[in-house]
């Protein structure tokens, strides 16, 4: 699969931006515990899934790949303007994207979590919500991955409203797979000459990425990249909230 390198500019009408994103003062302690047990399930955010922005699931191609666990994120903005009405604009944001991105050869819109401004977390890709669905984000690192994308432009300059950071938190810490920390290292194998790096050629990465970890591209934007430390404790944090000590079970 490929990446999304189309640059999208609906016109849309104008509100006011968000507040900037702060980083926590004391650092996240991951559970020691002999028996801690993370459940997902308490992580799962809310997420607004696909009819309620009318994707065209007629033009989705089949042929979409699932994948066993999910391994890394890739974070992303998608160049809109920034100046969006969260209620009103977004649902066709995401149709055009969507259609751009079937326009490009793809399955389905590419990624399979798209943020907005004001916090609200979209299902994108068909199947994200309930499955390990790979996607079309990250060309040469989508096995095993998830994209998830920042609605608008985040390059320099440009602050990241608190509400969509934490909500891209959210999305990491319940989809990522219970033997990953958000805080850590994976390593991945490139499976596309169009990255970085060669095909073949097995890469450590921070689990939560951005998109130009592995392509040549500015995305996430600086602004979004610069926040990505805090996504990362913040993911963290949610994973301890929801990690219990399960007593040994009796033999």
């Amino acid at each position: 699969m490929r990446s999304n390198r189309t640059t999208l500019t609906p016109g849309i009408v104008a509100l006011a931006f968000l507040g900037a994103c702060s980083v926590p003062d004391r650092p996240v302690q991951e559970p020691r515990h002999p028996h801690a047990v993370l459940h997902p399930a308490a992580l799962r955010p809310v997420v607004i899934g696909r009819a309620a922005w009318h994707a065209d699931q007629a033009a989705v191609r089949p042929g979409l790949i699932y994948d066993h666990d999910v391994k890394a994120v890739f974070i992303h903005h998608t160049d809109n303007p920034n100046d969006y009405d969260c209620a009103r604009d977004v649902p066709g944001m995401l149709l055009v994207l969507e259609q751009q991105h079937i326009a490009a050869g793809w399955d389905d819109l590419g990624y399979n979590f798209v943020v907005d401004r004001c916090g609200g977390i979209y299902e994108g890709r068909t199947g994200s919500i309930d499955r390990d669905v790979r996607g079309a984000h990250t060309e040469g690192f989508n096995a095993d991955s998830i994209g998830i994308a920042a609605l608008g432009n985040f390059g320099p300059g440009q602050q990241v409203p608190r509400a969509m950071l934490r909500s891209i938190a959210e999305i990491a810490a319940w989809k990522l797979d219970p033997a990953e920390t958000p805080l850590g290292h994976v390593r991945l194998t490139s499976s596309n000459d169009g990255s970085r790096f060669a095909k073949g050629t097995s890469v450590p990465l921070n689990v939560i990425s951005g998109h130009r970890d592995v392509y040549e591209t500015d995305c996430p934007g600086q602004a979004l990249y610069d926040a990505l430390p805090w996504i990362r404790r913040t993911a963290a944090s949610l994973r301890a909230k929801a990690t219990y000590a399960d007593p040994p079970r009796q033999r």
